[in-house]
């Protein structure tokens, strides 16, 4: 298997220009097999024709989109009196399948205007196959109900895109609706139990740093210092 992994920063190496794109810091993540040329691309929510456009250069070919979770910086819709076009635009010109959480997909279609069969739901632990890359699918709520991260294959260490579950410095908020900060906890937890020591890439760039070692952010993130749920709750709650 040979891995073909492209972590792309909104702002700066792809929707340049774009005031939200620039002020959000979102990562979006192209994932695929060098073997067969598939390739998916991770939250898309500005510039998705960029993203392909990209995958194109590198002789990819876009079989699917992955979405962490339904917040419009990652999906599209409208936020801050903007309208992201996500995942909406980049179907509508390459229609292929949107795997969401289970949880999550009610949210996504209210976010997005896209209608329940545009998305392809998946349960914790689903694998989501690209060529022979085998994407697992980890439910960690607490950011949303239905927020999701991916466990990528790599005989070179494994990747962990965390989506707005786990950031290299910090966590998710959840004062949002359908936050849970008891579920934050064992979500982060959760990930802290992955075998193998993977890296974790962010959904944000919210530290100099893009990407670290699973054990390195353990050691220097401070929601990894509480010991309890209780003690989670009452640091980071809202």
């Amino acid at each position: 298997m040979g891995l073909y992994f492209r972590q792309l920063l909104s702002g700066q190496d792809y929707a340049v220009g774009d005031q939200v794109a620039t002020q959000m810091v979102n990562f979006s993540y192209l994932i695929g097999d060098d073997e067969t040329r598939e390739a998916v691309v991770v939250d898309p929510a500005y510039s998705p024709d960029e993203l392909v456009a990209t995958l194109d250069a590198d002789g990819m070919r876009l079989t699917g989109v992955l979405a962490t979770h339904h917040h419009p910086d990652h999906v599209g819709g409208t936020m801050m009196g903007f309208d992201l076009v996500g995942v909406a635009q980049l179907i509508g010109s390459h229609p292929v399948p949107i795997h969401v959480q289970r949880a999550e997909a009610d949210y996504v279609t209210r976010v997005t205007g896209l209608s329940a069969t545009d998305l392809t739901p998946h349960d914790h632990d689903d694998v989501v196959e690209v060529g022979n890359v085998a994407i697992r699918l980890l439910h960690t709520p607490g950011h949303t109900p239905g927020s999701q991260c991916f466990l990528v294959p790599d005989p070179d260490g494994d990747r962990l895109v965390a989506g707005d579950t786990l950031f290299l410095q910090g966590c998710g908020r959840t004062d949002f609706p359908g936050g849970d900060t008891a579920q934050m906890y064992h979500s982060l937890q959760q990930l802290a139990a992955l075998k193998g020591n993977p890296t974790v890439y962010p959904g944000h760039r919210y530290s100099p740093a893009s990407h670290a070692p699973l054990a390195e952010v353990q050691r220097t993130n401070t929601v990894y210092r509480a010991t309890s749920v209780q003690q989670f709750v009452a640091a980071f709650g809202s």
